[in-house]
């Protein structure tokens, strides 16, 4: 492989917006007497801040697609430091991939959508539309994911379990030590991955479970479903901010559903965003829209928001908007991993 030609490659880093030094409420305040998508992103960013101001709201964030690799890394490290997400819901790809990969020290850079891909996969880069990792790196991620899968008593976890694990992990071995997972190891704040394998994490755990065949560990996506209802049973009020679609959203929709399968009452999900760029026209749960999922009794219909955006486009702005009103300051903050604590 030559070094040196793929060094022409990565050289650019992807940078993380930082929405703490941007102020967007004179734009925001502008939007919400716009038309399109403009009065609808003003529209969300005063549902969020609404959900802020809500007590008794507990909000979760779900997150599917590429925005931590786009450069919205940082957005969520905040919500979750400045008191505005309770819990997450994610792929496995926005944790391990994206998040957890930079905690040991990689990066994402910018590249083109023009590019040669077979000239990328000749020198083990890998493309997310105009974005490369390189793939070595990634393996070395891979590898870590298996040297803890190893450090650990050989049981079923949930993905909360293990990513908690992974916190822990980052504590004594970060690169970097602004990430995600480790944020909300320090915060208390549980994240779920229903579909964990599909990542980084799938092939170190693939490669533990090789090494280890009579005594290893697995994940229980059953245990994600029933410890992310507990957490809506124990909270009741809910918010939802919802990045793409996907499993998280499904899950995280589903927990009204599964309460009531238990044989508890509780309310639909009070307030929710989605940011997505899916077109609900092909029937899919990633691209239906929030007022279908009240059909199903798993949202209400008073405070929603589709927004119709690629969600590096105005998380930021959304974002920004709650930070500087500084609602969250006056917030309670939740400890829902102490659910699960022996």
């Amino acid at each position: 492989m030559n070094k040196i030609g793929k060094k022409a490659f990565l050289k650019e880093e992807v940078k993380h917006i930082d929405v703490k030094t941007i102020d967007s409420t004179p734009i925001i305040d502008a939007m919400r007497d716009m038309s399109f998508t403009s009065r609808d992103t003003a529209s969300a960013a005063d549902i969020m801040n609404r959900m802020i101001k809500d007590e008794g709201c507990t909000i979760f964030l779900t997150l599917a697609g590429s925005t931590s690799a786009g450069g919205c890394m940082q957005v969520y490290v905040d919500m979750v430091r400045y008191n505005m997400v309770d819990a997450i819901v994610a792929t496995g790809a926005s944790i391990v991939d994206m998040d957890f990969f930079e905690a040991l020290g990689f990066k994402h850079y910018k590249g083109s959508l023009y590019a040669d891909d077979k000239q990328l996969r000749a020198h083990y880069i890998d493309r997310i539309y105009d974005t490369y990792i390189d793939e070595e790196e990634l393996q070395v991620c891979d590898m870590t994911i298996a040297k803890i899968a190893d450090s650990l008593e050989p049981r079923p976890y949930s993905s909360r379990e293990f990513i908690w694990e992974m916190g822990r992990y980052l504590t004594r071995h970060a690169a970097k030590k602004d990430s995600l997972i480790q944020t909300c190891f320090e915060h208390k704040v549980p994240i779920f991955c229903p579909a964990f394998s599909d990542s980084s994490a799938g092939f170190g755990l693939v490669r533990h479970q090789w090494d280890h065949p009579g005594r290893h560990l697995s994940l229980d996506s059953v245990a994600d479903f029933r410890e992310l209802t507990m957490i809506k049973m124990a909270a009741g009020e809910s918010g939802l901010f919802m990045i793409g679609g996907g499993v998280p959203k499904n899950f995280i929709q589903d927990t009204v559903i599964c309460a009531e399968v238990l044989g508890k009452d509780v309310p639909m999900h009070k307030y929710a965003v989605q940011i997505t760029v899916a077109d609900p026209r092909d029937g899919a749960c990633s691209s239906s829209t929030l007022k279908e999922a009240s059909s199903w009794g798993k949202v209400d219909t008073l405070y929603e928001q589709m927004v119709y955006a690629e969600a590096t486009s105005v998380v930021p702005l959304i974002i920004s908007y709650v930070y500087h009103k500084k609602d969250w300051k006056k917030r309670k903050r939740y400890n829902w991993n102490d659910l699960y604590v022996k």
